[in-house]
């Protein structure tokens, strides 16, 4: 990936259910950067978010997109604070809202009873199945999860690249460079002052595949799973618990190491980051939890606080 642009997950939030001393509860930042069009997202907004944004070189009024992966409260939480504190720092830039259905609900319930009010463009989708953005650098598709809430994993996807341009068999064919080589990188054809017509298509290389990133919402073992991680470069995925507790994760619409990591395999992908670890393992006990994803899927590594990874 050049340098001028960059996509890194920022986790802010890796601990289920219920925050502890090093772990607070879900929230993941996606942090965008392309010369013409950056963004910074947020994948769910647990209690507290706001104030682990804190620790961080962002702040909420950089958010352009929320997306929420389910209504359950270690999930969402935090997302009434967060969009009151952006009116109260005067920031004005619009902010999307993507969740399932009653998200509308709750946030407009939140800021009635409240006396709360945003002072920005605020807008929330309720999603469903399916293709749920495309900005022109990248596209988001939701994925339904199996929790006992409805709730969805997000798979994001930059588009393909154009391949570089060929300057030297252009030279050798009498084209000299000029601001009409940014036409030929685009594919175009354009005539040249001799009659000539160069079709740019024909000295492209072949075009550079986009990243790939599944971010997945809580959920038990499903068939969307394996469509929404297939080939990505990097999967966030749940590890609730351990593999002698995999029946008490899957009861609870949650999965266990080896599911997770078992997945991965089974995908393809390139890197598995585990997160919303249950408050019982400490330290030595999220080791463990890494070793037996290890153990199965190699090219894993464990989401803390404030960890960042490149895609």
């Amino acid at each position: 990936m050049k340098r001028d642009e960059l996509m890194e997950l920022i986790f802010l939030g890796t601990s289920a259910g219920v925050p502890t001393r090093t772990r607070n509860v879900t929230a993941i930042l996606l942090n965008l950067q392309h010369p013409t069009q950056s963004g910074l997202w947020l994948f769910d907004c647990g209690e507290g978010t706001q104030h682990q944004l804190l620790h961080t070189a962002f702040n909420p009024g950089k958010l352009d997109k929320i997306f929420i992966s389910h209504l359950h409260g270690d999930h969402l939480f935090g997302l009434p604070g967060l969009l009151c504190s952006r009116s109260m720092s005067g920031i004005i830039q619009p902010l999307t809202i993507y969740g399932p259905q009653g998200i509308r609900e709750f946030v407009e319930t939140a800021l009635r009873i409240s006396g709360s009010w945003t002072d920005y463009p605020l807008e929330i989708v309720e999603i469903g199945a399916g293709e749920i953005l495309d900005d022109g650098l990248r596209k988001v598709t939701a994925y339904p999860m199996e929790h006992p809430l409805e709730c969805y994993g997000y798979r994001i996807e930059e588009h393909d690249k154009p391949g570089a341009l060929n300057a030297q068999a252009l030279k050798a064919a009498g084209v000299p460079p000029s601001p009409l080589f940014q036409e030929l990188k685009a594919g175009k054809t354009i005539m040249l002052e001799d009659g000539r017509q160069i079709n740019g298509a024909d000295y492209l290389a072949a075009p550079v595949p986009g990243k790939a990133l599944a971010i997945f919402g809580d959920t038990g073992p499903c068939d969307a799973a394996l469509d929404l991680a297939k080939g990505v470069d990097v999967m966030v995925h749940e590890a609730t618990l351990d593999i002698t507790m995999e029946a008490k994760a899957n009861s609870r619409g949650h999965s266990s190491t080896r599911q997770a990591a078992t997945l991965a395999r089974e995908a393809g992908v390139g890197k598995l980051i585990i997160t919303h670890v249950s408050s019982r393992y400490d330290d030595k006990g999220c080791q463990h939890l890494l070793r037996e994803c290890r153990s199965i899927f190699p090219a894993t590594e464990l989401a803390n606080d404030f960890t960042v990874f490149n895609v």
